[in-house]
């Protein structure tokens, strides 16, 4: 993709600023209602970290049912249920379907292309797009509006390998991503443009990120790498688990990550915000009450050790056992009732996350009070945001692409509206 415009002050009628899922969304919402947009990204090509997204298998949205679904998104369920209405789960499989890719739903009820790829979604995606009419030019990085006129879509400027570059536009609409895998794209750069214009922009924090741990040199040389599978995971209510989740997560170097670990990331993000640390509990055997667990712990191991005695009786070993040994404090070691207790809630203490650009995806971003409806922001007429710059969060499990696509769908309803 190497369109490009010279660097003169051309008129478009809408300008989209970011070349991911919700731009590209919304650029082909409004060119099916015969309104042309110009995309502009800073990056060589578009929809990068869609691509990298879909490397292991692309995650395109969930078949859950819509109240479940709509749970997923927390503080923002009312705002993001809105957009889900313009563009649903069952839409989303439609949409691939339309660009002849099929999809099937997992066992986790998960939906994924028939082939698990990101790339020929995209080709085929882009394909369209430049058949509608709708234009690209990459390496244009958005760089503010024009300081000698007021901030509106008609002063837009792009740094461009030929030079700068202004644009004026009858409608600007924003979707620059957060601040994850900068390499891709999304750095966060955008924020204090926006501010400098008046517009509410919480803090970018990580989200569905891994955490730190004080982990032991002899777990950080064993254990790292390690999955732990058929697992549960529990946040920690006054001292004790609070509802289990299953799953699977990976011991790394300095903490954890993984699936179940993000499922769980923002309370326990906010947490060490708030208190300066978190604690979790891991059931290493949900499958196992806890008295037969005790039952197996409590049995004669003649000469053998603690540790090929758990694994003889309950199949404990590798990465579970090295977390038992690290966790369990020396106390459980000689009382077995207790050690059974801590196969079934063993408390893992976490000091930070892990930083933001290596997180799945972020929170925070353009608060969506400071928009209208159809995504308008308040403080700049004509111009609009979508994707994951705004203000709202999501687990993994296709809840981040199907709300992001929602959103450009909704946005580009805006400016069609905004355009009449």
């Amino acid at each position: 993709m190497s369109d490009s415009l010279a660097p003169s002050q051309p008129s478009v009628r809408v300008a989209i600023i970011g070349g991911g899922p919700a731009g590209l969304m919304a650029a082909e919402t409004l060119a099916r209602h015969g309104v042309l947009a110009d995309i502009y990204d800073r990056m060589p090509s578009v929809g990068r970290k869609f691509l990298l997204a879909g490397r292991g298998g692309l995650n395109l949205t969930h078949s859950e049912a819509a109240e479940a679904f709509e749970s997923r998104f927390g503080e923002r369920q009312a705002r993001v249920a809105d957009w889900l209405r313009r563009m649903d789960a069952q839409a989303v499989r439609d949409w691939a379907h339309g660009l002849g890719i099929e999809t099937f739903v997992g066992t986790s009820g998960r939906v994924f292309p028939r082939e698990m790829k990101a790339a020929p979604l995209l080709r085929a995606w882009i394909s369209r797009l430049r058949a509608a009419g709708v234009r690209f030019h990459m390496r244009h990085r958005w760089i503010g509006w024009a300081e000698d006129e007021p901030a509106s879509p008609a002063t837009l400027r792009f740094d461009t390998p030929q030079g700068e570059l202004k644009v004026c536009a009858d409608a600007a609409l924003f979707a620059l991503g957060g601040a994850s895998w900068a390499r891709l794209g999304s750095d966060g750069t955008w924020v204090p443009g926006l501010r400098q214009q008046g517009v509410d922009v919480a803090p970018l924090r990580p989200a569905n990120c891994g955490f730190e741990a004080n982990w032991s040199e002899h777990l950080r040389q064993r254990g790292a790498g390690q999955p732990l599978k058929s697992v549960a995971m529990a946040l920690d209510v006054a001292g004790a688990p609070g509802p289990w989740r299953r799953g699977e997560f990976v011991l790394t170097e300095c903490g954890i990550e993984g699936s179940l670990v993000y499922a769980l990331s923002a309370p326990l993000r906010d947490a060490i915000d708030a208190q300066g640390q978190a604690r979790v509990w891991v059931d290493l055997m949900p499958d196992v009450s806890v008295e037969k667990v005790l039952e197996q712990v409590a049995h004669s191991r003649g000469a053998r050790s603690i540790s090929s005695h758990l694994q003889s009786r309950l199949g404990l070993k590798g990465a579970k056992s090295l977390l038992l040994r690290e966790c369990a404090e020396a106390a459980a070691w000689a009382d077995m009732a207790l050690l059974a207790r801590r196969i079934k809630a063993l408390p893992l203490q976490l000091t930070r996350t892990r930083p933001i650009d290596e997180a799945i995806s972020s929170a925070g971003g353009v608060k969506l009070e400071a928009t209208a409806d159809v995504l308008m922001l308040s403080a700049l007429s004509g111009v609009f945001c979508a994707g994951e710059m705004l203000d709202w969060e999501a687990p993994t499990g296709g809840y981040l692409l199907t709300a992001c696509l929602a959103s450009g769908v909704t946005a580009a309803e805006g400016v069609l509206a905004f355009l009449d």
